[in-house]
């Protein structure tokens, strides 16, 4: 069996394999990252941190590159702040 993470995502409880990054837990998930300001879901792109896409809040600090940060025990990760 996977060691696993367990974070909030959106008010949500989320296991995740330990070791995965926070987009990682978005996709499993099924969350996008933020939305664009024509409404549309953003997802990670670039996944090496340069594209801006996968931006969240990460334990109340705006603007975290999600496909940087790896998942953390009793991380607080939201969308759209």
């Amino acid at each position: 069996m996977l060691n696993q993470v367990t974070v909030t995502l959106n008010g949500a409880t989320v296991a995740v394999p330990a070791g995965a990054t926070v987009a990682v837990d978005m996709i499993l998930a099924g969350q996008a990252c933020r939305t664009s300001v024509g409404g549309e879901p953003r997802g990670p792109l670039c996944r090496m941190g340069i594209c801006f896409e996968c931006r969240v809040a990460i334990n109340g600090k705006p603007h975290c590159h999600s496909c940087q940060i790896i998942c953390e025990p009793g991380m607080k990760v939201s969308t759209d702040e």
